[in-house]
């Protein structure tokens, strides 16, 4: 039997703004990709890791992602966390979903479709002692521009807004994160980037090697790339 996960947070308040009208009257994660709402996709793979609590944190029609996926998934219970009148960011909106994780949580983003293995993540997080963990892949510039040092189980450095050119890893779409780490850094932070950036400049983030290219729909292109993905996955 799968052992079960920690509460998987995942990320989907944002606009989609780059996906143009794909996105006025739907919110990222519902569009339809191979057939069915991209998010279908992100829980059966979750589920099949034994994941069995999601919390979603959600904004920009977001009680759209509630009429969709309901309260349960299969065996996935789902609570929803609210951004409020205004985006919180994506560390706000983690900070206001806390009372509904675990002490020890991983964070997912909801355009991303990310075949790694979520019980040896956290696993090896939890082994790890740090308090902070990101799935990077070796990229080399190769699917989107690299981000992130990585050497023997950690993260050295992580820069997503001013990433420099010797960076050959990428960060993954996949973290992880205590509840007291969230409640240390500072409440005017609304940046989970920043947090990460902050963890691997003191030694914390613990680093997991993706071996798979991730999938994502937050661009026209990247849709069009996932959908062809995930229609040849369902053939096979």
């Amino acid at each position: 039997m799968t052992e079960a996960l920690p509460s998987i947070c995942i990320l989907a308040g944002g606009r989609g703004t780059r996906l143009g009208q794909l996105a006025d009257r739907s919110p990222k994660p519902l569009i339809p990709v191979a057939g069915k709402p991209f998010l279908l996709h992100q829980l059966e793979l979750v589920s099949s890791y034994g994941a069995e609590r999601v919390v979603m944190c959600v904004g920009y029609l977001g009680e759209q992602i509630e009429a969709v996926v309901g309260r349960r998934f299969g065996n996935v219970v789902v609570d929803y966390s609210y951004d409020g009148p205004e985006l919180a960011g994506t560390l706000g909106a983690i900070r206001n979903a806390l009372t509904l994780m675990d002490d020890r949580f991983l964070v997912l983003y909801g355009d991303t479709y990310l075949r790694i293995d979520y019980a040896a993540f956290a696993a090896s997080w939890q082994m790890s002692g740090c308090p902070g963990a990101m799935a990077v892949l070796h990229n080399a510039g190769k699917w989107d521009r690299s981000n992130a040092t990585y050497s023997n189980g950690r993260v050295l450095r992580y820069e997503k807004f001013a990433p420099t050119g010797d960076m050959e890893w990428i960060d993954y779409g996949l973290g992880a994160l205590t509840t007291q780490t969230v409640e240390a850094a500072p409440v005017s932070e609304g940046e989970l980037a920043t947090l990460y950036s902050d963890l691997a400049d003191r030694g914390e983030l613990f680093g997991f090697p993706a071996t798979e290219r991730f999938y994502e729909i937050g661009t026209p292109d990247a849709l069009r790339e996932t959908e062809d993905f995930l229609s040849r996955s369902n053939r096979d």
